[in-house]
């Protein structure tokens, strides 16, 4: 099977978790037959999170966001999608403030406010969402299940995959950084031993999200 797929890295990292497992679930989209299209977020040009404008409600704009900054081409190319991959690592309890942005301009665009049908999206897409964190995946299930939810809602059906306990450096012995709340062995060894297979999860879900 054929198809578009947009693959959307809101971390900023190039080389790690997040980073690399949004590649490896587009080599599976790759290799059921779907092209894949990749934005990093943190290298567009400025753009902002909703500006609370109302444009998308008139019915002339309707599910369409008028505010045109770096995240438009984005948006656009979601709306034409078959499929969309987004990743983002965990900050502080939450996933970045550029994965907001785009989320709640992809979400609000949809939302009608109206009881009867309250997302006017006329083509549902399957969403794979990522989430990496420091932090072990039990601490985040909830805020992981709570974004399912609503990309389900207003994107399209939304599986989820995430990695905690992640890499953060090559190097936890760093005298000029003397993070001492890790044990530099253990992430490495989760590193070298479970990542991998969070790796070729993500290329399954990939390919799961062309078939």
């Amino acid at each position: 099977m054929s198809g578009r797929i947009i693959a959307v890295n809101a971390g900023p990292r190039r080389g790690w978790n997040t980073d690399t497992l949004i590649t490896e679930a587009s080599r599976g989209a790759e290799s059921a037959g779907a092209a894949v299209e990749r934005f990093d977020l943190f290298r567009l040009e400025r753009y902002t999170g909703c500006i609370s404008c109302f444009g998308c409600k008139r019915e002339k704009n309707k599910g369409h966001c008028i505010c045109r900054d770096g995240l438009t081409p984005v948006l656009d190319a979601i709306r034409e999608a078959d499929g969309l991959i987004i990743g983002s690592p965990n900050y502080l309890s939450e996933l970045t403030a550029s994965f907001r942005a785009l989320y709640e301009r992809l979400i609000f665009q949809s939302l009608t406010y109206n009881r009867e049908t309250p997302c006017c999206n006329p083509r549902p897409i399957p969403v794979l969402l990522i989430m990496t964190s420091n932090a072990p995946d039990t601490m985040y299930r909830g805020l992981a299940e709570n974004y399912r939810q609503t990309l389900s809602r207003f994107v399209g059906p939304t599986e989820v995959l995430v990695s905690g306990d992640t890499l953060q450096l090559k190097d936890y012995g760093r005298t000029d950084w003397p993070w001492t709340m890790f044990d530099p062995e253990a992430k490495q060894k989760r590193h070298e031993t479970v990542f991998p297979e969070e790796c070729r999860k993500a290329f399954d879900m990939g390919a799961a999200l062309v078939r």
